[in-house]
């Protein structure tokens, strides 16, 4: 391991959260007025939350958003929390198969309350101890600015540079690569197209890993 320690996004990277969220919006929002595809959706706001994900979707319909979008999401909310998401493909044998003494991290835009559920669900919770951070939470600017990073890997007692961090989406890439560390962009997701990858890298990420194996390799040759 090349790295003192890791920063995992999640929606996307851990759980399989990222193309379902995004179908139920665009068909949403299809079915009221405004055509978007699932695609469309992710392209405007995968990892975006709060505030920002609410001004992108004002933005892409041209006004207010109506109060029964976010009763609509509200209901998808609740009933997602009661089943669980299941986790990304190789996810969980991933984080199991690292060294007990590594510092570790999630970084999400998430609430700490959808994390802990959904950590719980694919059987990591304890993985993680209290190292959970939101960046509706516990900074005043989340992704893609690079304080959550920063937040963590200070959290961590590690410094920044010597972490690695595992995202997925533009919004959070953008967020990695400005805080200095080592940025792996991971495509293994549902919702990763065939162009995701290029559009990492163009954001300066460091590498694209396909699946955690890869990740894994990474790790190791830095």
């Amino acid at each position: 391991m090349k790295f003192q320690a890791l920063l995992f996004d999640f929606d996307g990277v851990l759980i399989e959260s990222e193309y379902a969220g995004n179908r139920q919006i665009a068909d949403w929002l299809s079915a009221n007025g405004w055509p978007t595809t699932p695609e469309q959706s992710m392209a405007n706001f995968m990892g975006l939350a709060g505030p920002d994900f609410h001004a992108a979707l004002e933005r892409w319909i041209g006004g207010p958003l109506p109060p029964a979008f976010h009763d609509a999401r509200r209901v998808e909310d609740e009933r997602v929390m009661r089943e669980g998401v299941d986790a990304v493909a190789g996810a969980v044998a991933f984080v199991r198969s690292l060294p007990p003494g590594l510092p570790r991290a999630v970084v999400s835009s998430s609430s700490t309350a959808w994390i802990t559920r959904h950590l719980d669900h694919i059987g990591l919770r304890q993985a993680f101890g209290q190292h959970i951070y939101s960046g509706r939470e516990h900074v005043a600017r989340g992704k893609p600015a690079p304080d959550l990073y920063l937040f963590a890997a200070e959290k961590l007692g590690v410094a920044v540079e010597d972490c690695a961090t595992i995202e997925d989406s533009p919004v959070g890439a953008r967020g990695a690569v400005a805080s200095g560390g080592f940025v792996i962009g991971l495509v293994a997701g549902t919702h990763c197209g065939a162009d995701h990858a290029d559009t990492l890298r163009a954001l300066g990420v460091d590498a694209v890993a396909a699946t955690f194996a890869e990740v894994a390799a990474l790790l190791a040759t830095g």
